[in-house]
């Protein structure tokens, strides 16, 4: 899949087949069956430990016991989705991640618009219509993915590099997310870009997010001083906080 960048440059993302898919989904599903079952377990064995065998058959340790392990094995994916920005164990396990078209973190609606359609996607039983959907759509994704703007693409260890940069970036400088991701994204394609090109990006870019920034001032600024302008912004929290 590839994403046009804001500098002109595309980022190309590699997509998760069904078969890597399916691996994710059963180390996932085999965690989720194991938590519900312990949970369950360990509630029936307190209850025998402490001599209450006559509660088992009672309504009481269907709330103590088997509600909470419905509720453990149906929360598993969008609950963890969440807590870990698109993954769970059994992706991370796989080497895979869920990302927006646009190639950004999704958000909780997305996650949860996701998982709500595992319902249609498990039809008519163990997945079928999901995965026959992976295998016909362009870029490999079920009902719960188009419902969301989702892909789940291969994870590599230079995409998560750049996810904790930039995440570093946004706390330092105190500009908004949207904002030093434009400005992370020039710096990275800085050498690619010829000289003409990226000085009239960084000057649009930092009129529009310095306020300092005048338009007859950024016209005077050469190459090097707009290079360092931009990486001046991004580092000005961690200056001010040392």
């Amino acid at each position: 899949m590839h994403i046009a960048g804001l500098t002109g440059v595309d980022v190309a993302l590699d997509i998760a087949g069904a078969g890597t898919r399916s691996y994710a989904f059963i180390l996932d599903w085999h965690i989720r069956v194991l938590l519900a079952l312990g949970w369950y377990c360990w509630v029936w064995w307190m209850l025998r430990a402490i001599h209450a065998a006559s509660a088992l058959a009672t309504r009481p340790f269907f709330l103590l016991a088997g509600l909470p392990a419905i509720v453990i094995y149906l929360l598993y994916h969008p609950v963890l989705e969440v807590l870990m920005r698109g993954r769970t164990p059994g992706k991370r396990r796989a080497g895979v991640r869920i990302v927006l078209r646009n190639g950004g973190t999704p958000g909780v609606g997305a996650l949860l618009v996701r998982n709500i359609f595992r319902l249609v996607d498990s039809l008519p039983m163990l997945y079928v219509f999901g995965l026959v959907c992976c295998l016909t759509t362009e870029q490999r994704v079920r009902i719960g993915d188009l419902a969301a703007g989702t892909v789940l693409i291969r994870d590599s260890v230079a995409a998560g590099r750049a996810l904790a940069q930039l995440g570093a970036m946004v706390s330092d400088s105190g500009l908004k997310p949207e904002a030093v991701e434009l400005v992370h994204d020039l710096l990275e394609r800085w050498s690619a870009l010829e000289l003409s090109r990226r000085d009239e990006i960084a000057r649009s870019i930092l009129a529009r997010i310095d306020r300092d920034s005048s338009e007859v001032g950024l016209s005077a600024l050469d190459d090097a001083q707009l290079l360092c302008r931009l990486r001046t912004l991004v580092n000005a929290g961690a200056e001010t906080r040392a």
